[in-house]
This record gives C-alpha cells, structure tokens and sequence, in this order.
C-alpha cells in the first residue's frame, strides 16, 4: 500500500534521513531548518537528537559518528555554514566511513537572516556533491540517495534547501524505513590523521575523484533533459527550487528546451548538448550566480547567456514564476504583488520578554555617558535595534557583540557595553570574553538570559543555570558577575547595577534572568491539560 503525507521540506528531509537509518542529526536551530530536527526529535526517538552548542561542534560530532561507521546528518542555516567551515572543508579530506549529510538551509530575500550567501559555493570550494532537491518529494528520495552516494564515494554529501522549499508543503509517498549501520568505527588512521604528509596525500585522492564525481552527476536520475530535437532560440538550465518556476510558464508550450540540475558538480555534457541546440541559454537559479559563472567558463565568453548577471533575472532576492516567466519572453498580464490592503506589522518584542526591561535600563544609563555605545548579537532581542527601543548601535554575527564591544574600547570608546543572549553566548561569545578578560579590556557584557533559544521557538539553551560558573572558569572576578530579574520593580537596582559596572575599569558580567514569555505560557497550557 502506498503511503503519502502532507510534508514540509524540512519535514520531508528529516523523514528521509529517518527511514534512511540515520543513528545521528546535529544541529544548532536556525531558520528555516529548524524544523527538521524538530520533526526527528518528535518522531524518532531512537535517534541521538540533542541540539548542540554551536555550528562547529555539530559538523565535528557528526564527523565522529560517520568515523564509526554510521549515518549521521548534520543541519544549519546557509550562516551557520561559516561556522562549521573549519571541519567541513577538512572532513572532504579525511573523508568519512559512514554516510555524512550536510544540510544547508539557505534564506534567499533574507526573510531571517544577514545575509543571503549561497552555499552551493561551500559544496564546491570543498569539491564534494552537492545535492539540490526542486520538491518536498525529491527532498525525501534524496537522503537515501544521497547517503548511499555519500558510502560510495567516501565522502560527506551537501544537500543545499531554499527557505520556499522548506517552509512549503506537499505530499510526499514514502518508502519502507532502512535499519541503522552497525558499529564499524574505522581503521585507518592516516585518513584521519591529518598530519601534513597524510593531509596531502588525501587531497590528491580527493582530487583524483572529480572524474568519478562529474560522472556520477552525469548519470543521475536528478538531472535530466526536456530537450526538443529541434534548434531553439532559448534553452534553460533550471536548478533546484528555479526548476518548479520555469515549468510553471509552460516552456513545452513555447518550445524552449530545459535542463534541470539537482545533483553537482555541473553535467558537463548535458550542458554542452543543450547548448548545442540553442541560441542561448538562460540560467535559473535560487540564489547567487554560481552556475551561471560556471557555464560561461564551459561555454566560453562569447556564447550567450542571460541570467542575473546580465539583469535578465533579478540580481537578489528570490526568483519568482513571474520574474522566471519575464526572462522567458512570456507575457505576464497580472503580475503577482504583495496586497496592499493590509498594513504591515513591523516585528517587536512580545509583551511581558525580559529583553524589554534590559533595553529599558540600558537606554536610561546610556543617557547618561555621551560616548555610550552598545554592541547587539543575534536573537530575537535584536529586536532592541528597533523603535521603541532603538538601543543598540551594532549586530554583525553571532557572539560579535562581545568582541567588537573589546575592540571598541581597546580603540577608546566608553562605555563599551556588549548585549548578547544566553544560547548565542554559548554559541559563540565564551571565546570572546576570554579574550577581554586576558586582556582586562573595559566593557561591560550583558548576558540576556531568557532560559532558552527563543528566536527559534524555544529549544534548549545549552548554558542555562550555567553562566555564573562559565564565567567564573573564563577567570572573571566574582565580585563582577551581576545577576538581576528585569521586572518594571526592579528598575532602581538594575539601573544601579550597571553604572556600578560601567565605572569599573575592568570586564564585568551582568546577567538578567527571567524565562521567556513564550514558554512560559507554553508550560502553563500544558499544565492545565
């Protein structure tokens, strides 16, 4: 009998890796690929699921399950791949002995992000596969795939999302679930060792794959060809999600030719057989021009090409049916717009969040030195950037807050005040104040601990109850670590407490604590059921 769900993307992957016999998923929350551990978590408990710290540790721990001979899946926003880069370049050279998924989410139009990199870029400067899924369903068939390919060729997989596919649903048929690896933690230590001499050997095996992996891409029934024997004025080569907009404006229809990619490196040959049969080609693609850059090295300079580099598409953003369907030549008699009859809601702080009354405090001591400035981090307390608050002056990366604030001061700035929440510091801000505090820089840190990661829907913190002694163990002086409840009552002492620290020339630590609204009201539901 065959069963069909109504699936996210994300959902549909994390269902993929399950009935793939995945023994691991490592992850740090960030949208939009949140939810698949969500989704293993909730319906695969034989499944180590636990949320790590940060980017690095889940890249590195995943790596030490595929050592041991099982599947591991590891999951991050397109950012988080920055973080994880060191050990995700370097596991293309050690290789791995189970199969190894990467999951990049990546957020094309920056619904919730800094920025919108592509991380196909990752995939290729590591020279592994990558792997793009156009539909929910193909993202479910694709971790079998893909952990299968992964076993083959011994090396880790890059399967690359858009945040279109993984916050949309369809129905998805699934397949019989495959049992979990068994132990068979690996042998040889030079692949793993990387010691320059093995480390060069095992690039040169890296390198001598490429053949196998653009062959592999050739063959796979992930890319393939609607091609028209017939010449064509236009020819597509559709990539991922883009294959879905291009199919919408009918190209049968308009005898265009159209190959989609779903699996790299590039299909050379295909490319070149397309390319053969048409005057030029448009490249459609969810992110940044990276196939389109690649083509015009294929092809050479002089063969036509229109995508966003020449304006053809747009240059940002995400693509849409209709901007895919005006590069087409199709006449789009009402273009899609975004309704105006309803105004929009700027995001804030929820009523009741801890966060406001830190902002509060802070905006009233501030007031008060005229060279005050504060350093943001990411979290839904960046929000503070915002009116009514408009209080901090910077947010860059994750733990930035921290050691732009020792930057600032080292260059003169007082007050340098750092804001940075409780799982962004242990995601990235531990390293930072150990560096202030080597260095007895002048900044004042507020750790916002609201006990959980809120911006992504409450999930584990891995600091909470934890920050006094983390910060006592970096080495700061207990007299300096400060911790208060931001409540409207207790504005006199918190306001109080950060000037005492302002003026103390020296790295203090001040530690609002009071629990997220959102799971607050969450656990008192529950507790009424």
């Amino acid at each position: 009998m065959i069963e069909r769900k109504l699936l996210l993307g994300d959902e549909a992957i994390a269902l993929g890796a399950i009935h793939a016999g995945i023994s691991g998923v490592y992850a740090y929350p960030g949208t939009p690929s949140t939810e698949i551990t969500e989704f293993i978590q909730g319906h695969a408990p034989e499944v180590r699921s636990r949320w790590c710290t940060n980017e690095k540790t889940a890249m590195e721990a995943a790596l030490g399950m595929a050592y041991a001979g099982k599947r591991a899946l590891v999951c991050m926003k397109h950012v988080g791949m920055n973080v994880a880069a060191d050990a995700f370049v370097n596991s293309a050279i050690t290789g791995v002995n189970g199969g190894l998924v990467v999951l990049a989410a990546d957020d094309p139009s920056m619904h919730s992000s800094q920025n919108e990199q592509d991380s196909r870029f990752y995939g290729k400067f590591a020279m592994i596969p990558i792997l793009e899924p156009s539909t929910q369903q193909e993202a479910y068939d694709m971790m079998a795939y893909a952990y299968q390919l992964s076993e083959e060729t011994k090396l880790p997989v890059l399967m690359r999302v858009v945040t279109r596919l993984a916050h949309s649903r369809a129905g998805v048929v699934v397949r019989e679930p495959l049992p979990q690896n068994g132990l068979n933690p690996e042998t040889d230590r030079t692949h793993w060792v990387l010691l320059p001499a093995n480390a060069r050997r095992q690039y040169a095996s890296l390198v001598g794959k490429q053949g196998d992996l653009l062959a592999s891409s050739e063959a796979s029934p992930y890319n393939k060809s609607d091609i028209i024997h017939q010449t064509s004025k236009l020819g597509v080569i559709a990539c991922g999600i883009a294959y879905n907009y291009v199919m919408e404006n009918n190209p049968q229809e308009l005898g265009i030719p159209v190959l989609k990619v779903s699996q790299y490196p590039l299909p050379e040959a295909a490319i070149k057989a397309l390319a053969e049969q048409c005057d030029a080609l448009l490249i459609a693609e969810d992110g940044q021009p990276l196939v389109e850059e690649q083509v015009k090295s294929l092809l050479g300079a002089d063969y036509p090409l229109k995508g966003r580099l020449t304006g053809d598409l747009p240059r940002m953003g995400e693509l849409t049916p209709d901007s895919v369907g005006a590069a087409l030549g199709v006449n789009i008699e009402q273009p899609y717009t975004n309704a105006q009859n309803v105004m929009p809601r700027p995001p804030a702080l929820c009523q009741g969040c801890g966060h406001r009354d830190v902002y509060d405090a802070l905006n009233k001591v501030a007031a008060e030195y005229e060279g005050a400035r504060i350093f943001g981090d990411i979290g839904c307390y960046t929000l503070g950037a915002l009116p009514p608050f408009r209080a901090i002056d910077s947010c860059v990366d994750m733990g930035a807050s921290i050691t732009m604030a020792k930057g600032a001061a080292d260059a003169g700035v007082f007050p340098a005040i750092a804001v940075i929440g409780d799982s962004t510091f242990t995601h990235s801000g531990m390293t930072g104040l150990l560096d202030a505090i080597n260095d007895n820089a002048n900044i004042t840190v507020v750790i916002s601990d609201n006990l959980t990661t809120a911006m992504t829907g409450g999930q584990d913190s891995a600091g909470t109850n934890k920050f006094e002694a983390i910060c006592l163990g970096l080495g700061l002086a207990p007299k300096h670590v400060r911790v208060v409840v931001p409540l409207p009552k207790n504005m006199e002492e918190i306001t109080r407490t950060i000037r005492e620290e302002i003026e103390y020339k020296g790295v203090s630590v001040i530690i609002p604590r009071r629990e997220c609204m959102q799971t607050l009201q969450r656990k008192l539901r529950n507790k009424k059921k």
